[in-house]
């Protein structure tokens, strides 16, 4: 006798374009593993237009805390502005649920440490939407580094070269440190060097600059990296929100061969590529071949290995260290970049400025009120 999936009770926060058109495709996905139960949003028209489009019976709420009083639900997938991730996650924890959020999860390292008070005292977990690490394609370049497969990684190349005009930055909480939390370093390069930091493991140093060269913004435009990881691999890490002709790729040369993605917002198999060194035998090389079965990286893919560890009761990917690397890397970046020095992993404790703020204070970028 085969026993039916368990349904995990999901509400949504934030009713925008990336919960209608990214997380509600994934719930419905998973509808053997979800049912959808309740919506947040404080536009009471946006709350009903999802709610028509969600179908069924999907109770609307204008208050977080309300919904999760009344609702109790298992799951709180979190879509809001950035400044009110860590309020919204930290409130779903200590309700019991388990929170999957965007990126980023919260504005500093001391915003995620009150997230990982949370964890403890509530038992739940609270991960990132980083959707990149879960297509298939990245999960087989993965084991292929990870296992020694393509010899030694040397050299990496991290690039999101997007282009953002001054209509996207019009929006009042975009390039504003205390509601975005900092510029295409926070919000868009975020999910490139992530997969990187995925594919490659710690890093120990980073060197870095940063620019406020075309947008009216407190935050930068563009942000610039030479990172030394600590399996001796070097990279660059470059995140632009300048650049006509878009495109997000990560590169890894190794000793026997160069993998490669190159796509703009979401891969496929087929986007990645293995480029053998002369010496590997062909039948090696046709071993590292990307898997027949086609997973994209998509919140559908994510979505699924957090109900996984849901139903194991275990940490879910995308939480705890792992979530908090991405942060610490972010933080050290602008560290780097604001004080033109170099910073190694695991410097920016409690009492440094880059812990509190990814700003630092530093007077060139903090904002007025904190310069």
């Amino acid at each position: 006798m085969s026993l039916l999936p368990v349904r995990r009770r999901v509400a949504v926060v934030g009713t925008g374009a990336v919960v209608a058109d990214s997380h509600l495709p994934a719930l419905r996905a998973h509808t053997d593993r979800t049912e959808l139960v309740a919506a947040v949003d404080v536009d009471p028209d946006r709350l009903d237009a999802f709610r028509e489009l969600a179908g069924g019976r999907v109770a609307g709420y204008a208050s977080v805390e309300v919904m999760l009083d009344a609702v109790r639900p298992d799951l709180v997938l979190i879509g809001t502005p950035p400044s009110l991730h860590r309020e919204q996650t930290v409130a779903s924890l200590r309700a019991g649920a388990w929170a999957l959020c965007e990126k980023p999860l919260c504005l500093s390292l001391a915003e995620y440490d009150e997230i990982a008070a949370a964890e403890e005292a509530s038992g739940a977990y609270a991960s990132v939407i980083f959707q990149h690490r879960y297509g298939s394609g990245s999960v087989h370049a993965r084991e292929l580094i990870a296992s020694g497969a393509l010899g030694t990684p040397l050299v990496a190349h991290c690039q999101t070269t997007w282009h953002r005009d001054a209509a996207y930055y019009a929006v009042p909480w975009r390039g504003r440190w205390a509601t975005e939390g900092g510029g295409p370093t926070m919000g868009h390069g975020i999910h490139q060097y992530d997969l990187l930091l995925h594919l490659l493991g710690p890093w120990e140093e980073i060197r870095a600059m940063a620019g406020r060269l075309v947008h009216d913004t407190e935050s930068e435009d563009v942000s610039t990296a030479l990172v030394r990881f600590r399996g001796g691999a070097l990279a660059t890490v470059v995140n632009s929100v300048l650049s006509p002709d878009e495109v997000s790729r990560v590169r890894v040369d190794c000793a026997d061969a160069t993998v490669e993605l190159t796509h703009l917002y979401g891969h496929r198999n087929d986007d990645w590529s293995y480029t053998p060194v002369r010496h590997v035998p062909a039948a090696r090389a046709a071993a590292w071949r990307t898997p027949p079965h086609d997973v994209p990286s998509s919140h559908t893919a994510q979505l699924g290995a957090l109900l996984d560890a849901y139903d194991a009761g275990v940490r879910p990917p995308g939480s705890g260290q792992e979530a908090r690397d991405t942060l610490e890397f972010a933080a050290a970046l602008y560290k780097s970049a604001f004080t033109g020095r170099p910073v190694r992993a695991g410097e920016i404790a409690a009492g440094d400025p880059f812990h509190t703020a990814m700003h630092g204070g530093h007077p060139d970028w903090a904002p007025k009120e904190h310069a």
